[in-house]
């Protein structure tokens, strides 16, 4: 029997051993990583991380093709700079991670800014800002925050939106007495707004606008204003990336300078930023 426990014992040492070289390895492996830049170029492809359900920043037509904001904006970049974008849909909720072990090269979707996300990622300059709102049911009595307390609220897992949530509740949370809902995408989260298993979708503004403006509804649907403060997007980096996030930032002022943004702003949101 002592013999069993003992066996039993240095194969358990064995295993956590191992599992902890693995693990020393890989975090090695992350800390020793350099600007990528170079590679980038010899590869001339650079991989996009994107919620191709995020209307209209990202999604698929009626073909299955992508289109969107963030889509011609990073293609129209990434031209000027000589690269190839490979836009890969990734679950959101591991945006961060899929970045950090070089899955994706940048995450351009959308992404916004704010600190919880700058101690893990940097940013490119701000290039678009948005507001977030409730869509709800046409008919629902819900015509501000305070008028979601008794009722269900759904978020999409890793978003803006669920974040300012949890980090600013005086704007919404206080009111709220269920549970928050959590979804993989908004689109899952609206459908069920629509067939009344939720009662609002925190969301962005742009999102729900053009939902609303696109959709043939059976079901009508409203957006409902929030106090919480305007967000921003930016083109997320790993930190060590300087020369690529240097470059895009340059490459977005040219854009923006030579009119490409406002007629994508346009085209996309139905105004010009």
């Amino acid at each position: 029997m002592q013999t069993q426990k003992m066996k039993l014992l240095i194969g358990n040492l064995i295993v956590l051993l191992v599992l902890g070289m693995l693990a020393g390895g890989i975090a090695y492996r992350m800390n020793q990583r350099h600007d990528s830049w170079n590679k980038l170029q010899e590869k001339n492809k650079v991989v996009v991380g994107i919620d191709d359900t995020f209307v209209p920043m990202a999604f698929r037509d009626k073909h299955g093709n992508l289109e969107g904001y963030d889509i011609e904006l990073a293609k129209a970049t990434f031209e000027k700079m000589g690269l190839e974008p490979d836009f890969q849909t990734i679950d959101w909720s591991m945006n961060q991670t899929e970045l950090a072990t070089g899955h994706i090269d940048v995450i351009w979707n959308g992404y916004t800014i704010n600190d919880q996300r700058k101690e893990k990622v940097a940013f490119s300059e701000p290039y678009h800002s948005d507001r977030l709102v409730l869509l709800t049911k046409a008919d629902a009595a819900i015509t501000k925050p305070a008028d979601m307390k008794d009722k269900t609220l759904a978020v999409q897992t890793g978003s803006a939106g669920a974040e300012s949530l949890r980090k600013d509740p005086q704007y919404l949370q206080k009111y709220l007495t269920k549970d928050v809902a959590q979804y993989d995408t908004y689109d899952k989260a609206i459908n069920d707004v629509k067939v009344g298993r939720v009662d609002a979708v925190l969301i962005d503004g742009d999102y729900a606008n053009y939902y609303l403006a696109h959709e043939k509804l059976h079901q009508p649907l409203k957006t409902v204003k929030t106090e919480f403060p305007p967000d921003e997007y930016g083109v997320g980096f790993r930190k060590e990336d300087k020369t690529l996030r240097n470059k895009v930032n340059q490459t977005l002022d040219e854009l923006a300078q030579d009119g490409t943004k406002a007629r994508l702003s346009k085209k996309y949101f139905g105004r010009v930023d």
